[in-house]
């Protein structure tokens, strides 16, 4: 296990208003850039791998297409077009705001690196994402349509691409950040917060844990909590870590290792 490596995703709901379509928050994600440097300032030998969501740019025309499901037909193709013009929009976006704050990103398009099969990850070059942390340089991932052997096309979420990319790089952390302060017990009313979810527990919370109250075809939390129990099991010693990152400073706390309210996961 790589213990200075850090995988962060700045979650859609976060960083867009997912009530209006291609509605992206520059200053949230300004704010957060700010938090990150100062983290990176203070923790000198962290290594960080970012991912984002799309939230309110890429879900829209996912759901209008089912681009998800797989594309054929000419349309659907159409549709295939523009998610990957929307997640790339964003993704400008992002990348424009931490490289303001002096963060040196490159970004990483799953589009032209990844080839999936049946959903799933097949075969990724990551050598660029490899000689990018060895640069001291940040990589910056995003859930993005990409081709498929079975599906013609499909979409993958950034848990997914952490999912795949945590096998192979081992870090020691992954960290959620969304509008959300951790998983809840009682979604929607969001009163009872599951503080710890482990490989034997889960089981016994999987009915409690909900979608995304917002289009997210990629699954939202109940997706999220699924893939990171899983990774527990296969990477022990990994911590996850589902919170908050709307209150100012939440993410450089958990950056540099400070207590926040959230949800871990772990074995």
């Amino acid at each position: 296990m790589n213990k200075q490596l850090v995988f962060l995703k700045l979650g859609g709901s976060l960083i867009t208003d997912k009530n209006k379509p291609s509605t992206a928050l520059p200053d949230y994600i300004k704010r957060i850039a700010t938090e990150i440097a100062s983290a990176r300032e203070q923790v000198p030998g962290m290594q960080l791998l970012l991912g984002h969501g799309s939230g309110s740019f890429g879900h829209t025309p996912a759901k209008k297409y089912n681009t998800r499901a797989g594309v054929s037909t000419r349309e659907e193709w159409a549709g295939f077009a523009e998610v990957w013009q929307q997640a790339r929009a964003l993704n400008q976006v992002v990348i424009e705001c931490l490289s303001s704050a002096g963060l040196p990103v490159i970004s990483i398009s799953p589009s032209s690196t990844v080839t999936a099969n049946n959903g799933k990850v097949l075969s990724w070059d990551i050598h660029p994402i490899s000689s990018a942390l060895h640069a001291g340089l940040i990589p910056v991932v995003f859930g993005d349509v990409v081709f498929d052997t079975e599906l013609g096309g499909t979409i993958l979420s950034t848990e997914e691409l952490f999912f795949y990319l945590a096998g192979l790089f081992e870090p020691a952390r992954i960290l959620i950040a969304g509008i959300e302060k951790a998983i809840f017990a009682d979604f929607p009313q969001n009163s009872i917060v599951i503080p710890e979810i482990t490989p034997q527990s889960y089981p016994g919370l999987f009915g409690q844990i909900h979608p995304s109250a917002y289009t997210d075809v990629t699954g939202g939390m109940a997706a999220k909590a699924s893939s990171l129990v899983t990774l527990a099991q296969q990477l022990p010693g990994l911590q996850s870590w589902i919170f908050s990152g709307v209150e100012p400073g939440s993410i450089f706390q958990v950056l540099v290792s400070q207590p926040v309210t959230g949800t871990l996961i772990h074995n």
